[in-house]
């Protein structure tokens, strides 16, 4: 029998098949690229409250979320990470949209080790040499990019903060990962619906014309956003730190080989020099975790 600090098959099958998603997210996203980014997240939102929705009433935990509603302070903190979550869902769309796909896998990669800086920063949690030493080179691959290339790789640096301040939002809200997502959604469903009736009454809308695709893909939306998510929240559950923290570098890796693979995009000499720095940051970051929980047990 499985301990209640192990792994469970059920918490690594739901991890997976959330960071596969989330991996194979970028085919998706660019069969919607003819479509504004802005319109593309707002049906993102728009279709993901009925299946997260759903979901909350099956597990019968509807009781949490009124009780956020209700409480003034859990709602403002809820409007936080929904703004934080929508940004970064629209650089997202846009990156996709706009050929720089590579810079949302760096963007993604770098994300766990600002995560850590912003807990030992904000949070004053202990920061280990080796976590250290990680940061340290992922913030050295950042600067060769920017030298490199002359310029900030700024959908990168968006990801990472919008990101990275979500989770440490995201960290601070006393609510269940299903609730909160729910709650989200929910807070920014009317001006996603408001944005959407207005594309569609100045004739500048792809919901319900003649092509219907679009509309086929806009309401995909709901399921591509909200399936991985769940998926995560319910397979972090039963799963170790380490263990979810490491599988994180699935979806990355993935939007990485697409990026180059499928569609083909461009690795200048700038980031030739700062994926395998990042990469090495990564694996001294895993290091430190496993050596970390193996201290703890």
């Amino acid at each position: 029998m499985t301990q209640p600090n192990g792994d469970t098959p059920q918490g690594l099958g739901f991890a997976i098949s959330a960071y596969f998603l989330w991996g194979f997210l970028p085919l998706y996203m660019k069969m919607v690229s003819h479509i504004s980014a802005a319109e593309v997240v707002a049906h993102r939102v728009i279709w993901s409250v009925p299946i997260a929705a759903v979901v909350l009433i099956l597990l019968k935990r509807t009781g949490d979320l009124l009780a956020a509603v209700r409480n003034p302070r859990m709602l403002a903190m809820g409007c936080v990470t929904a703004a934080l979550v929508s940004i970064n869902w629209g650089i997202y769309v846009w990156a996709i949209a706009s050929d720089q796909t590579v810079d949302a896998a760096l963007g993604y990669y770098i994300n766990p080790l600002f995560s850590v800086a912003l807990g030992a920063l904000v949070l004053r949690e202990r920061v280990t040499r080796l976590q250290l030493i990680a940061i340290g080179l992922a913030s050295i691959a950042v600067i060769v990019l920017i030298w490199q290339a002359g310029s900030v790789p700024w959908v990168a640096v968006g990801l990472i903060l919008s990101w990275g301040l979500y989770a440490l939002a995201k960290k601070q809200l006393p609510i269940g990962p299903n609730q909160g997502f729910l709650l989200e959604v929910l807070i920014l469903l009317i001006p996603a619906l408001g944005y959407a009736v207005w594309l569609s009454a100045s004739g500048q809308g792809h919901f319900l014309t003649t092509d219907f695709s679009d509309t086929l893909l806009l309401l995909g939306c709901g399921a591509v956003t909200a399936a991985p998510l769940l998926l995560y929240a319910n397979g972090a559950k039963g799963l170790r730190l380490t263990t979810i923290a490491i599988l994180g570098y699935v979806a990355p890796t993935l939007i990485f080989l697409i990026a180059v693979f499928v569609f083909k995009e461009p690795l200048d000499q700038g980031r030739l020099m700062a994926f395998p720095m990042i990469w090495a940051a990564l694996v001294i970051y895993s290091t430190s975790m496993i050596r970390q929980m193996r201290a703890a047990t």
